[in-house]
């Protein structure tokens, strides 16, 4: 039995009306995402990064060679406005992880691309994270984890 237990045997004692069932749901992903969260979170601190900081600089490591891209193929990637980018992306260039280059495709623009430290880094520190990921999800045995991973996929498809 977990927290979340104890508090659907509450509404059931007091509402046996109502299914309290989605209440679990959410409540132990909540739960759940406070504690991965915390984990991600020690690892990123370890190499001076954040989670929206490594978002950035893993979103430009994966985008392959030239691990550049626009601020706008940013945003649409990471999923945040224009000034929280904005903001993301002086902190990392003041750290030297990144750099603003004129855009040889558009002359106007600019892109952001990797800087040889933030190459490194983010090599690095994508392969503590993924290390972490494996620990934090060992509690599931393979047949579990991409049953989870299905569910999961099926269920942000209805929103997204």
């Amino acid at each position: 039995m977990d927290h979340v237990d104890s508090i659907l045997a509450e509404w059931q004692a007091e509402r046996p009306d109502l299914d309290a069932m989605p209440m679990g749901v959410m409540g132990r992903l909540k739960r759940l995402q406070v504690h991965l969260a915390r984990n991600l979170e020690t690892v990123f601190a370890h190499y001076g990064l954040n989670a929206a900081s490594f978002d950035v600089l893993a979103t430009l490591r994966r985008s392959g060679p030239p691990y550049a891209l626009s601020p706008s193929a940013l945003m649409d990637r990471t999923m945040v406005t224009s000034g929280t980018m904005t903001n993301r992306l002086d902190r990392l260039e003041a750290a030297g992880f990144i750099a603003r280059r004129r855009n040889p495709e558009d002359g106007r623009g600019f892109s952001v691309a990797l800087t040889d430290k933030g190459f490194s880094l983010i090599d690095e520190a994508v392969t503590a994270h993924v290390e972490n990921q494996q620990k934090l999800i060992a509690a599931l045995d393979p047949a579990e984890r991409a049953a989870l991973d299905t569910l999961l996929a099926r269920w942000l498809a209805a929103f997204e």
